[in-house]
């Protein structure tokens, strides 16, 4: 009875090990943000939609924490996202709109920066007016880094992800050494391989959008943020989008399902190639 009795007390330490093993690669190191500067930075989060902070909150509230100011920059106000509640576009930009002020202010964000462009409409804008607006808010914000979706599938293959995050990435490349040009360093969200193997299996954006041929799909990460001791309060910024509960089920599968417990300590980490 004793041995069963610690079996069962320690299976679901056995379902962690289990599942990080399935989840992370080991050769990817994780560290702090390879910060060129220990002083007091600015940061920019540039993201086309309310709720693509969600997979950098846990790194946001620790740049937070550490004592960085963090700004948040959304291109739109998410009127084209799917609520499954029959909204028109108008009642769903208003919708969306005062939730990305509250997931705003649950991260701790000293201020939120809301664009009006048209929802999954970036591409008719165009690169060369993405990359316009993109600089002239770098220039009006002054940050010393960027974070922003990867330029090559835009996470799981959203135009609107893809096309901001070859903005950012070309903005910073052009500009990078102009001494009118402040940002530093660029970091783009990605996952680690297995992860993608896993989000293939189990998550509809992902095997609907994301890349099939070979050498198409994600960055590999430089490096891991630990965010285990964020994860509460990413769950209280991914419920402040309310009417987006069926995507973002669909970016952290079961999460509603498994105790918080267990769960953050598997997805216990951010992942991050910088741009060079």
């Amino acid at each position: 009875m004793g041995v069963l009795l610690l079996l069962v007390l320690l299976s679901p330490f056995f379902l962690i090990q289990i599942g990080k093993g399935a989840l992370h690669n080991p050769e990817i190191p994780s560290r702090d943000l390879p910060f060129s500067s220990d002083s007091k930075l600015k940061v920019l989060a540039f993201f086309p939609h309310p709720d693509d902070e969600v997979t950098v909150s846990g790194t946001l509230m620790k740049l937070i924490e550490e004592g960085h100011e963090v700004h948040l920059l959304c291109l739109t106000r998410g009127e084209a996202g799917n609520s499954g509640e029959g909204y028109s576009k108008d009642e769903l930009a208003e919708i969306r709109t005062l939730e990305m002020t509250q997931a705003a202010d649950r991260i701790g964000a000293t201020k939120l920066h809301l664009l009006e462009y048209a929802d999954s409409g970036l591409n008719e804008l165009g690169l060369d007016s993405l990359k316009s607006i993109a600089l002239d808010r770098i220039y009006a914000i002054q940050p010393d880094i960027l974070f922003s979706y990867d330029s090559k599938v835009g996470l799981y293959g959203h135009p609107d992800h893809r096309l901001s995050g070859l903005a950012v990435e070309q903005v910073f490349q052009e500009n990078k050494g102009n001494s009118l040009f402040k940002p530093q360093q660029l970091f783009q969200v990605t996952l680690s391989p297995n992860q993608i193997e896993i989000a293939l299996e189990l998550s509809e954006g992902f095997k609907n959008n994301y890349p099939k041929e070979e050498g198409e799909g994600l960055p590999l990460p430089d490096f891991s943020i630990k965010t285990q001791a964020y994860f509460s309060r990413v769950l209280d910024v991914m419920q402040a989008h309310e009417s987006q509960q069926a995507v973002l089920k669909d970016l952290m599968p079961y999460h509603d399902q498994v105790p918080a417990w267990i769960y953050s300590r598997i997805f216990d980490r951010e992942y991050f190639h910088e741009v060079k």
